[in-house]
């Protein structure tokens, strides 16, 4: 539990003095955010705030959980570095593709066959190694069986778990992208679904099968849920001390850089605590601004008529005449409900196993 706790503070602590060490040198380069004329008028005030700022808590989340092992002298696991791994590789690819936004001046970055060339090259790394490496238990830090609060059904076979892993990363990854367009929107609902992965990976610790005093018929089969925990409690503290600056109005974006990282550090979590499909319930504004875009372009290309005023959901309401604070806040609240609602689940998923 000390880990949990050192892990969290650090994190919080390095972004809340290092973001505005970060906007120093990014505003000195000149690496400011570009905004389409096509989005919100509102927005255009933005152009030249400092971008990349994923940079902050990507490094900031690295730093914390190795600090937290060398004080607490605990030994690093598999499916904590794989998740940091997955985390790391999908922020660079992130800022690839922030940097040539920068450096070209257009909105668009790396093209659309390298950008997902880099994303699938993460991914699939992570897949793979994540059925190796069986502990004494046989544990691999990922299964290839579908989870929901735990594992269920038959094995669906190693290649299709690639497949299926690929899935759940590239969705993660663009739904927080696609929700990062209003200033700390992305950010704070980060937070409250970190902070849901820090509690579950605590129940999963304290009610797993490898514990023979407390192992029951509702155990949980996670190779390490403990560090997982460590993990998820070092992203929602790094995340919470940017969001001081990423708040509105924001004084730097986390860009590509760090919707991507924090997309696929979702997606590693759910996959290594064996909850892949409780994650589309604790992350469900990401589910549900991913799927307005689905809907408006769908719609438009079989009817040539839009259902939304602009797409991603919160530039509708934007242009609806909610104010940007306004809609953030209400949004935030349908994510701490999301976030509610999952737990709920998840404790009655072990309830009905007992």
């Amino acid at each position: 539990m000390k880990q949990i706790l050192f892990s969290g503070t650090i994190g919080l602590f390095l972004t809340l003095i290092g973001t505005p060490l970060l906007i120093k040198l990014l505003a000195r380069k000149g690496y400011g955010q570009f905004i389409r004329d096509d989005g919100p008028r509102d927005h255009h005030s933005k152009r030249g705030t400092p971008t990349m700022g994923g940079i902050a808590f990507i490094l900031a989340t690295l730093i914390a959980y190795a600090l937290t092992k060398v004080i607490t002298g605990a030994v690093p696991t598999l499916s904590g570095v794989l998740v940091l791994f997955l985390m790391t590789g999908m922020g660079l690819v992130g800022f690839l593709d922030d940097y040539i936004k920068i450096v070209k001046q257009r909105s668009l970055g790396l093209r659309a066959k390298a950008k997902m060339a880099g994303q699938l090259i993460v991914g699939i790394a992570f897949a793979v190694l994540s059925l190796q490496f069986a502990d004494l238990r046989g544990q691999t830090p990922a299964s290839d069986r579908l989870s929901f609060t735990q594992d269920f059904g038959w094995s669906i076979g190693p290649v299709l778990f690639v497949v299926w892993a690929l899935f759940m990363i590239l969705a993660m990854s663009n739904g927080v992208n696609l929700t990062d367009g209003l200033d700390g929107l992305a950010t704070g609902a980060s937070v409250m679904v970190f902070g849901a992965y820090t509690f579950i990976g605590i129940w999963q610790w304290q009610e797993s099968c490898a514990n023979q005093l407390s192992a029951g018929p509702a155990c949980y089969e996670v190779r390490d849920p403990l560090d997982l925990a460590v993990v998820a409690s070092a992203l929602m503290g790094a995340c919470f001390g940017f969001l001081w600056w990423n708040t509105s109005p924001a004084k730097i974006f986390m860009g590509d850089t760090g919707s991507l990282a924090l997309g696929g550090a979702l997606a590693g979590l759910a996959i290594c605590s064996r909850t892949e499909l409780l994650i589309a319930v604790l992350g469900g504004l990401f589910v549900l601004i991913t799927m307005s875009v689905v809907i408006q372009v769908g719609s438009f290309r079989m009817t040539g008529k839009r259902v939304f005023r602009m797409a991603p959901l919160q530039h509708h309401f934007e242009l609806k005449g909610w104010s940007e604070v306004l809609v953030v806040v209400r949004f935030w609240i349908i994510q701490g409900m999301c976030v509610i609602v999952g737990l709920g689940i998840f404790y009655g998923g072990w309830q009905a196993a007992k």
